[in-house]
């Protein structure tokens, strides 16, 4: 056979094999669906409510772009490293599948490749029908089969934006804008030629290169990309010279997927809109109320303020460090060895919680369920606890609301505790959850100051005047939905609620008397068309009057100022702005609260045990969540400047009588003799309280001569001084302000302080147990001044055993609910909607 007839011969022969590859692969090439190359898994990003990524949801970390987002330079690049005739070849470079073979053979061993970029998005897109590793010749040319049909499919454009953003960068990166991101803290677009090498370089092996793992490997492959792309005039000579030179700078490396307590939530909501699957992987847009600084804030504030709760005198738990140093070592034994089965415990150490929410819209701006996320994702925020005094702002809501004027006097001095039973079933109602060191007994004294210094015993009489089933009812309608027990103890915050009920709660009184209808965290989520699929709708509802909601917070303010919370200016340096707000401490000093808010925004901070036990003896709110609440409030008022919020029409002022409560006279002072003059010295009984025409009393006080019952005037419209003024403390003009003299001094008579359980054992200083069929000596406990002033429902209910009357015992307050309280617990989350 001649030569010419053997060259027919072989090219007839490469014909029919083609014929047959082609009939064989080309079929199963043919079934390759091409819409999969432009379905990529694509994070879903998640943005605060100024537009600054949060984090994000993803099972392949990547932000598809179109190419014009990409600079020219950085194809350039991923041309020069990858497949330099890019633009000739038609999906498979079989001049170069010839030269590799020819050098791998003369090597004896595999040296380079000829994957073209189409072959490598095949390989990309069609992981399980062309497994990389799989060396076998089959793979590889149904791999060349189907890269040329994605050749006639698509323009080599659409193919380069296709794999810019498909392939793997490295550390978590998919796609080039991610990995821009990423490395060096910028979009694709504004990359420089050094970093766009950098990236082209990372494509031939992203483990062993990634700048944060082997620099100098990886400056190497940037400085030979540039080479290739002299070699193929994409630069000159002296641009080459110029970035070998530049030196490689990169971000800090960080987590590829941080946790936090606010994001755990947002992906809960968006997986209950759009679904699990479709949220790590469809390239949703999601916008939330968070606040980023302001959520930073809150963070940091409760980690450092409770770490320096826990080095105080009496504190004698375990710290956030002790635990800590348990959880690293843990974490080091289960990455020594893959078999470690072992049970990390709960932390013991003391926790916190915080919510900030927008006033207007119920969208929370920060939030914190914990110290630590890695080490609990419980959170706590919905865990239901005692809010202690906390809770009384909603009693005293409710009394204003049925008309109870603000400075209607009640009697704050010893109580039975048969009616409360707090901290026993019998004995006098100590001060469970004083919320100072310096609390006493002080008579009778205007609604007001009982809240703003949280009395607890007139609080009691307040709510027993106002009646459990108005306040449960107003509780109810302003959000609480736990389950609040009908007893007198609720009056003083026993029922377990949540921080996220309570701080919706607090609402009411910068908005009015309405507050927004739920909280929540996602404003809209946008689908990667930038089609809206969820938006959360915005309701309102009114709970009480808008001068209710005046007459708390004008009391609030106070709290402030001269009550419980006063600390906030004097030691924690809030800043002199209009804010409010309530501590709460709770029984034992177990449970520590502090709500408040500004015009804007109201935040509420709760510290405890997940394992309800007293903290330390001495233990205030004021001292442990006060700070905190501090530290965010001052932190918020750049984005949230608060303003004054103005008192509504129908409220006036009046200047009421200390001693009676009722309106004053120019007769309302007290006459004493100064004993080193001998001289007459008259002390005013009065002061200026606000209140609606409702509420003020028709009568005129009787001191001296008396004056006449007509019905009031008031003394200042509804455009008087700010709330911090209108029902202020005490006028200071230099004089005393007296009031009547009691039977007896309560003043002289510290309220109990509790040191046990009292139904546990022998220790019952509040001869809960024992006092039944035994001597009484109620007055031993509380001085004999205490035992004579008795209570306003029983004169002799200091001596129990002694009264002709039996005093009640405390008991379900309507017909038909159960006579005994359920025990205190703490209950897992309840079910959150937001």
């Amino acid at each position: 056979m001649t030569l010419l007839g053997i060259m027919v011969l072989c090219a007839l022969t490469g014909e029919v094999y083609w014929l047959y590859l082609k009939n064989v692969y080309g079929s199963r090439a043919a079934r390759f669906d091409m819409k999969k190359l432009e379905e990529m898994e694509s994070a879903s990003v998640i943005y605060d409510r100024n537009n600054n990524v949060l984090g994000k949801i993803f099972i392949q970390n990547r932000d598809p772009r179109p190419l014009e987002d990409f600079p020219d330079i950085l194809t350039k690049a991923v041309v020069a490293a990858e497949d330099t005739r890019f633009w000739q070849h038609h999906g498979a470079d079989y001049y170069g599948m010839a030269r590799a073979w020819i050098r791998n053979k003369q090597a004896g061993r595999i040296r380079q490749g000829a994957s073209t970029l189409t072959q490598q998005l095949a390989r990309n897109t069609y992981p399980a029908e062309l497994p990389s590793n799989d060396k076998s010749y089959g793979r590889k040319i149904l791999e060349v089969f189907v890269a040329e049909r994605i050749e006639q499919y698509y323009t080599k454009n659409k193919i380069l934006e296709m794999y810019l953003n498909r392939v793997y960068f490295g550390s978590g990166f998919y796609g080039a804008e991610t990995a821009a991101r990423g490395y060096f803290g910028k979009d694709a677009r504004d990359l420089n030629l050094s970093e766009c090498a950098t990236l082209a370089s990372l494509l031939r092996n992203p483990n062993s290169l990634s700048p944060w793992s082997n620099r100098k490997a990886c400056i190497e492959a940037r400085n030979y990309v540039l080479s290739r792309m002299r070699d193929m005039k994409y630069i000159d000579e002296d641009t080459y010279k110029t970035s070998i030179a530049e030196d490689l700078i990169v971000k800090n490396r960080k987590t590829k997927h941080t946790e936090s307590y606010a994001l755990d939530l947002i992906r809960g909501k968006v997986e209950k809109e759009v679904g699990a699957d479709n949220a790590s992987s469809g390239g949703y847009r999601i916008y939330t109320t968070i606040d980023g600084d302001l959520q930073k804030k809150a963070q940091e504030s409760v980690q450092r303020r409770l770490t320096d709760v826990e080095s105080r005198d009496g504190f004698k738990h375990q710290t956030y460090e002790q635990y800590q140093a348990i959880f690293k070592a843990q974490a080091k034994k289960a990455a020594d060895s893959d078999s470690d089965n072992t049970v990390l415990p709960s932390p013991e150490y003391l926790q916190g919680s915080v919510v900030a929410v927008d006033n207007a819209t119920g969208g929370i701006v920060a939030i914190v369920g914990g110290r630590d996320f890695d080490h609990s994702q419980f959170q706590r925020e919905f865990s239901r606890r005692p809010a202690g005094t906390a809770f009384i702002p909603l009693v005293y809501a409710a009394a204003f609301e049925r008309g109870i004027f603000p400075g209607a006097l009640f009697m704050d001095s010893v109580m039975d505790n048969r009616m409360v039973m707090i901290g026993g079933t019998e004995g006098i109602l100590g001060e469970w959850g004083p919320e100072r060191v310096d609390n006493r007994y002080e008579g009778f004294i205007p609604a007001r100051f009982a809240l703003v210094k949280s009395k607890n015993a007139a609080t009691v009489r307040v709510g027993m005047a106002t009646g459990i089933d108005s306040i449960m009812a107003l509780a109810k309608s302003d959000g609480i939905a736990s389950p609040l027990r009908p007893f007198p103890a609720t009056y003083l915050g026993s029922s377990d609620v949540s921080l996220m009920e309570m701080t919706m709660a607090y609402t009411i009184f910068p908005n009015n008397g309405w507050k927004p209808v739920k909280p929540f965290i996602i404003k809209r989520i946008e689908d990667k068309d930038g089609r809206v699929v969820f938006e959360e709708p915005l309701e309102r509802k009114q709970v009480v009057k808008a001068t209710t909601a005046y007459e708390v917070h004008s009391c609030l303010s106070e709290v402030l100022e001269w009550g419980t919370g006063d600390k906030a200016y004097s030691k924690y340096g809030l800043r002199k702005l209009p804010f409010a707000g309530k501590t709460g401490t709770a029984y034992n000093f177990t449970d520590e609260w502090f709500i408040g808010y500004s015009s804007e925004i109201t935040c509420g901070v709760w510290a405890g045990f997940d394992k309800p036990q007293q903290i330390y003896r001495g233990a205030f709110s004021s001292d442990i969540a006060l700070p905190v609440w501090v530290d965010i409030m001052n932190a918020s008022v750049a984005a949230y400047k608060p303003k004054e919020i103005e008192m509504p029409r129908g409220i006036s002022k009046y200047k009421i009588c200390l001693t009676s409560g009722l309106l004053a006279t120019d007769k309302c002072f007290d006459t004493t003799t100064d004993p080193t003059t001998g001289a007459t010295v008259q002390h005013p009984t009065t002061y200026y309280e606000i209140g609606t025409l409702d509420q003020v009393p028709k009568d005129y006080c009787m001191h001296g001569e008396g004056g006449p019952k007509n019905a009031p005037q008031a003394v200042a419209s509804n455009s008087a001084p700010a709330a911090s003024s209108a029902g202020a403390a005490p006028p200071n003009d230099g004089h005393e302000v007296r009031r009547a003299t009691l039977a007896s001094d309560p003043s002289a008579a510290n309220p109990v302080q509790v040191k046990a359980q009292a139904v546990l054992g022998d220790d019952d200083p509040y001869r809960s147990i024992k006092a039944r069929g035994v001597p009484d000596d109620a007055a031993a406990a509380t001085g004999t001044n205490a035992a004579a002033s008795g209570t306003a429902e029983n004169p002799n209910s200091a001596n129990p055993q002694k009264n002709d009357v039996p005093v009640k015992r405390a008991e379900a307050v309507r017909p038909g609910d159960e006579d005994t309280p359920a025990p205190i617990k703490v209950d897992a989350p309840p079910p959150v909607d937001f």
